[in-house]
């Protein structure tokens, strides 16, 4: 397994630093935006959004004249994180104290929890803590005007959706314009596996956004070095490869395949002792549903949490231990399904091996986020993803290259959410100043003209760039199969104007330049030599004094994605892809042949003929199907 992304960070120490009040980094910034009515705080995995919550929900309800704060969460594991918390100790006003009665993240049926929220809204008890569900069905039972003076808060809002069908999503559009409930919004990760937009633009407008990235929460660790993104790929059944890429002596979570994927064998319990086997030879299962596995290779006794068992009374004490663990030897290796993703803290883990494409960058960032808590008993985590090779004889070849692009495409999205921020601005004519830090002047670049413009980029960019990289089009380009400059000009534009229909062609522009210089420069490496500094952006090193607009846009910000896949993958495998896309070749737009055609005298001075319809080289071939398809439009136009 070779790592595809590796990013180092300097251990600061400031993202875990707190002030007078108890505050680490994040929390202090999302406290100075405590007296907005409706926020959106998005911070990575273990920044505390939970203790972030908690400071602004007691100012609201202490300083702000809100009577009631409603605190939901998706799943009832995660109810544990917004237990009694002692605040006041560390310097701020007041502690946050939950009455246990009002905790309805226990087991139980639905009807009786309604009864108890009911019951909560009606009386003086000031905070209650439940699951999306149980909000979701009470809410049916309840006027809006009931969630008057109320504070409502959303932990993993990336739940909700604008989809009319999505409850949650139903809920908010309710509650905003027909009562004077504040909401505050949490999430470790805005993407959404489909395109569905997890608010209508006229009510996310509405909320004030605090952006806490991962780079700042990981460059500020005191421990963590380093975190590594990386697949390994195999034909066959998945578990014949387990063997070569899960390393027991690492505190692992492994994730193994939905039933309903192409991975799956479609035996989940067979699949667990099957790992079971391969790791050595199960001794015991201990009274909290922990089983003892003595490893093959030295005898080493490992402990083993199945998450995957069906048994809610074995489920729920391994839950219960996991949910108490105290020390690294507590545990060595987690196996899970649907589990062990949102919300879970297992600080020690080191590992997040997952079987299987996931198609939401969500549940990609969620994974990912179990590794990358800071703790004293690692430097360095990994995230390695097992995917499914394509084999000429497999009938699913199609499904293959597609989970396989797709899956490349989510690690260069982890690369740019990971990497630190760039501003970047116009440099104008004998402009001679050098770049301040984390800045870089382009000439041509157009700055945003307008609040909104600058509000996506601020806050929304990486979901941009997912949108970008999930589209079915810019999916099917990463092999090299779409000139840069269409890439860049055409396809993003669009997909641009179908994220944003609000924004007109300038503000689109703006937009789309600074998409493509930031994942250029976040994909390229800076090198200084003397008193000057070079960019590398697509095997060339570029002056960065130099930098121009029009010089960017011929690099293809899939770049990095080819070459992935050309060092990942055999020639055999590769071509495979390739034939795969060709079967469902992308369609040509005036706007690709435009751009196409302009590059024809440069290729003809160069060889010395025309481009070749039947050449092997993809560019080539497309160069010359750009030639007859404006030779059709013309004649269709002339006949018109």
């Amino acid at each position: 397994m070779t790592n595809i992304i590796e990013v180092n960070y300097a251990q600061t120490g400031e993202s875990k630093k707190i002030n007078s009040f108890g505050m680490r980094d994040m929390q202090e910034k999302a406290f100075e935006a405590r007296n907005e009515r409706y926020l959106l705080l998005k911070a990575p995995p273990a920044s505390g959004k939970s203790r972030a919550l908690m400071f602004i929900a007691l100012d609201k309800l202490y300083h702000q004249g809100l009577k009631k704060v409603i605190v939901a969460v998706p799943e009832r594991s995660i109810g544990g994180s917004f237990g009694t918390t002692d605040l006041k100790s560390n310097g701020f006003f007041t502690s946050w104290e939950p009455n246990p009665l009002y905790n309805l993240c226990t087991p139980g049926g639905e009807k009786s929890k309604v009864g108890a929220f009911k019951k909560f809204m009606a009386g003086d008890e000031q905070i209650l803590i439940c699951t999306h569900a149980t909000l979701r069905f009470a809410f049916k039972e309840l006027d809006d005007a009931k969630f008057d003076n109320c504070l409502l808060a959303i932990d993993e809002f990336h739940h909700v959706s604008a989809d009319g069908e999505n409850q949650l999503g139903e809920l908010l559009r309710s509650v905003i314009p027909n009562s004077t409930a504040h909401i505050v919004a949490m999430t470790g990760s805005y993407f959404r596996g489909d395109s569905v937009p997890v608010l209508l633009p006229e009510d996310e407008a509405k909320f004030t956004k605090v952006t806490y990235n991962y780079y700042e929460q990981l460059n500020g660790y005191e421990h963590l070095k380093s975190l590594g993104i990386g697949y390994h790929f195999y034909q066959g059944r998945y578990t014949s490869a387990i063997a070569d890429i899960l390393d027991t002596d690492k505190k692992t979570i492994l994730h193994i395949p939905n039933v309903n994927s192409g991975e799956s064998t479609k035996d989940k319990h067979k699949e667990v002792d099957t790992i079971l086997d391969i790791i050595g030879t199960v001794e015991q299962s201990t009274e909290d549903g922990i089983i003892i596995v003595k490893r093959a290779s030295d005898g080493k006794l490992l402990k083993v949490a199945d998450l995957v068992n069906d048994d809610p009374k074995v489920r729920e004490k391994v839950v219960t231990y996991l949910r108490n663990i105290k020390s690294v030897d507590d545990m060595d290796l987690i196996i899970a399904l649907g589990m062990a993703k949102e919300g879970f803290d297992w600080p020690f883990c080191e590992h997040a091996l997952t079987v299987g494409y996931r198609s939401s960058l969500t549940e990609i960032i969620q994974i990912i986020g179990r590794a990358t808590r800071d703790s004293e008993n690692k430097t360095h985590a990994q995230f390695t993803n097992l995917i499914a090779q394509p084999d000429a004889q497999d009938v699913e070849v199609k499904l293959s290259v597609n989970n396989m692009l797709k899956a490349i495409t989510a690690s260069l999205l982890m690369e740019q959410v990971l990497a630190p921020n760039f501003k970047f601005k116009p440099r104008f004519e004998n402009d001679s100043e050098p770049n301040q830090k984390g800045e870089l002047k382009i000439r041509g670049f157009k700055p945003p003209s307008s609040k909104r413009v600058e509000s996506i980029i601020e806050s929304d960019l990486n979901d941009l760039k997912a949108a970008i990289l999930q589209d079915d089009v810019m999916i099917k380009a990463i092999p090299g199969n779409l000139d840069a400059e269409v890439i860049n000009r055409v396809l993003i534009p669009k997909i641009i104007k179908v994220k944003y229909p609000d924004l007109n062609e300038s503000e689109i522009e703006e937009l789309r330049q600074q998409v493509v210089v930031d994942s250029v420069v976040k994909n390229g490496h800076i090198i200084e030599s003397g008193d000057k500094k070079f960019i590398k952006m697509a095997d060339k090193f570029v002056n960065i004094d130099e930098l121009h607009i029009d010089l960017i846009d011929q690099i293809n910000p899939f770049q990095k994605a080819f070459e992935i896949l050309s060092k990942s993958v055999t020639t055999h495998v590769l071509k495979l892809i390739q034939e795969s896309i060709e079967a469902t070749r992308i369609e040509m737009t005036p706007e690709e042949a435009v751009i196409l055609y302009k590059k024809i005298p440069a290729f003809k001075s160069e060889h010395g003929r025309m481009p070749d319809i039947g050449s092997r080289d993809f560019a080539e071939m497309r160069m010359a199907q750009a030639l007859i398809f404006l030779n059709k439009l013309r004649r269709e136009r002339a006949n018109g």
